[in-house]
């Protein structure tokens, strides 16, 4: 997504965001950064090629990135959302997402970062071809009252402060330690809309990724909420796994994963747009022939279908590197 004055990675959305003090902790005021925009408002196939070309190669900005990463998923699912309607996961929702986190380590998609680096005190360090599950957190407790309003979803919105104070919850209950290399994605349900500052969810963005601090550590942070609250905005073309909502939703994460690697804090890399590596890419997935044309990566012996992303070397969208 375009670079924003404050850094937002998203499929397609950013914004700044204010920092929640959950139950003690001081949190600083965080930065979001790329997002992935909705179907709806994106640019496909040799549109999206032609403005990826146009903004040229991406470019070190001098910030951070994130050399082998943790993951962790955290599944906030009460039983209803704040209009009073029930939520929902599709049955395997969960299985395949934290199935996908195991799988994409080691994977040619994620070697397409090990081109791109950070320099520190005159030290060049590339980014590893290395990500590794943290855990998961499945949190049952009540939405708080409605922050803000997604046009989308009708009385059932979070803000961004709201999706930190979530996160903060998740890293206490579960005892995680934050911290530059760990990624925490939030998934909400079914229904439950979000709003970044004025932008919101399935109007402006699929998904982001940000960052705030929390007792001194780095808490880097994906919100993905759920696409199939609005499959033609955000949702995937096929499923490979053969849950739409489950496959869409890995399709946002893979996008906000590369991303937070790559530009944790919206100062290392990208283009002269403001286009993140995925963003250069977005809903672009190259030569899908495998699981009877529903796939385009075999991880592990699973299947998955997921936007390409971008090579400096060749200038162009890859599946994978070199």
């Amino acid at each position: 997504m375009p670079r924003h004055t404050v850094r937002t990675g998203c499929l397609t959305a950013v914004a700044a965001a204010v920092a929640v003090a959950v139950a003690g902790p001081a949190a600083a005021a965080p930065t979001a950064h790329g997002r992935l925009m909705p179907a709806t408002v994106r640019q496909v196939g040799v549109r999206q090629a032609a403005r990826a070309a146009a903004t040229g190669n991406v470019t070190y900005h001098g910030g951070r990135i994130i050399k082998a990463s943790t993951t962790y998923a955290i599944f906030w699912r009460p039983p209803k959302l704040q209009n009073g309607k029930a939520t929902s996961f599709s049955s395997t929702y969960q299985s395949l997402i934290t199935r996908y986190f195991k799988d994409v380590g080691g994977s040619g998609l994620m070697n397409t970062a090990t081109q791109y680096y950070q320099l520190v005190g005159g030290v060049k360090t590339a980014i590893a071809n290395q990500s590794t599950f943290g855990g998961s957190w499945t949190d049952t407790s009540a939405y708080p009252a409605s922050g803000c309003k997604d046009s989308a979803t009708p009385g059932s919105c979070v803000t961004d402060a709201q999706i930190q104070a979530e996160i903060t919850r998740a890293i206490k209950a579960m005892n995680w330690t934050p911290g530059q290399n760990k990624v925490f994605f939030l998934f909400t349900s079914s229904g439950e809309g979000s709003c970044f500052g004025g932008d919101c969810a399935f109007q402006v963005y699929c998904a982001y990724h940000g960052g705030y601090t929390l007792n001194g550590h780095i808490v880097n942070y994906g919100n993905i909420p759920y696409a199939g609250t609005s499959l033609t905005s955000c949702g995937a073309p096929l499923t490979p796994n053969n849950d739409i909502d489950a496959d869409s939703a890995i399709n946002l994460t893979s996008h906000e994963q590369m991303e937070a690697i790559t530009d944790p804090a919206g100062n290392a890399w990208y283009d002269s747009g403001g286009n993140e590596i995925a963003d250069k890419c977005a809903w672009n997935y190259g030569t899908v022939s495998l699981d009877g044309g529903k796939a385009n990566e075999s991880w592990n012996g699973h299947f998955y279908l997921v936007q390409e992303e971008w090579s400096n070397k060749g200038s162009k969208c890859v599946q994978s590197y070199p």
